[in-house]
């Protein structure tokens, strides 16, 4: 199954909700005012936000006024151009090696499972990784993801429970470095902004990466819980305002109606969406394409 096949399947529950209500309004409404206010109502209710929608509608009743358009195809082409657009406004930068990937986000989002998956993606594309048990504060946190780093079938380094986090980055670089690394993922602790003293540890841990390995390619990806929606912005900004984010990992798209929110958030915060998880499987993630993404919302 490819990536529109798997993007089409977890976004079947947005896409339902979106598709139908477009039918109804097409329906019963020409083009107008009350027209474009009925379609502000079905992006909002996909959870796009009310800035974000408002940009949006502008402009294709903008564009729809200028070239005399009343046909439903045309407009529907509109609103995918806009909404493909408002997507990829934010610029992805290009994945290089040697990389460090540092895996950030509150608990529940699924930031375990993600880094298994990615280690295994990186791994079919021939690239040799290393994991950095790097959440010592979570019982048991480490020993859950050598669970995935052997059905990976790559490194792990790790400390004891309750070790200094950014010691186990230091071990992780010094053997990526030695070995001729690809890709390092580091793990955190899942955190929320009133545990200062963890947003202080991942601080402390993006400065060693930035001093001991400062010849890699150092991305920083939050991983949301698409579940979450509009509350995900929250999340994003306090991370983004504490260390950097160069990209979002979206999860669990299959359990919403409202994948909307991904929309706004990525365009508002400008911040990219560089992976998706497709399903439960370790090959169920793929680099995003926002196009697809917008494809499949409409089928």
């Amino acid at each position: 199954m490819g990536f529109f096949s798997k993007l089409k399947s977890v976004l079947k529950k947005t896409s339902d909700g979106l598709s139908k209500k477009l039918t109804e309004l097409f329906a019963k409404n020409k083009l107008g005012e009350e027209f474009y206010e009925e379609l502000e109502d079905i992006l909002i209710s996909s959870d796009v936000s009310v800035k974000t929608t408002m940009e949006i509608v502008d402009e294709i009743r903008d564009t729809a006024v200028k070239e005399k358009c009343k046909d439903k195809d045309y407009v529907i082409n509109l609103l995918k151009n806009e909404l493909f657009e408002t997507l990829d406004y934010a610029e992805k930068p290009e994945f290089k090696t040697p990389a460090v990937i540092m895996v950030i986000g509150v608990n529940g989002v699924g930031k375990t499972t993600t880094i298994g998956k990615l280690a295994n993606k990186f791994t079919k594309e021939k690239k040799s990784v290393t994991i950095a048990a790097a959440d010592t504060f979570r019982a048991a946190a480490a020993d859950q993801l050598s669970v995935w780093a052997d059905r990976a079938k790559v490194r792990i380094i790790k400390h004891e429970e309750g070790a200094d986090a950014s010691a186990v980055v230091f071990d992780a670089i010094s053997s990526a470095k030695a070995k001729n690394t690809d890709v390092v993922i580091i793990d955190t602790a899942g955190r929320l902004h009133v545990k200062a003293n963890l947003m202080e540890e991942l601080k402390k841990m993006d400065r060693v990466v930035k001093r001991e390995y400062p010849e890699a390619n150092f991305y920083k990806l939050i991983v949301l819980d698409a579940t979450t929606g509009q509350n995900a912005y929250n999340q994003v900004e306090v991370f983004k305002n504490a260390v950097g984010i160069d990209g979002i990992i979206l999860t669990k798209l299959d359990g919403t109606a409202k994948g909307g929110f991904i929309i706004s958030l990525s365009y508002e915060l400008e911040v990219p969406v560089f992976f998706v998880g497709t399903g439960e499987k370790i090959d169920d993630i793929e680099d995003f394409s926002a196009k697809d993404f917008v494809d499949a919302l409409f089928e």
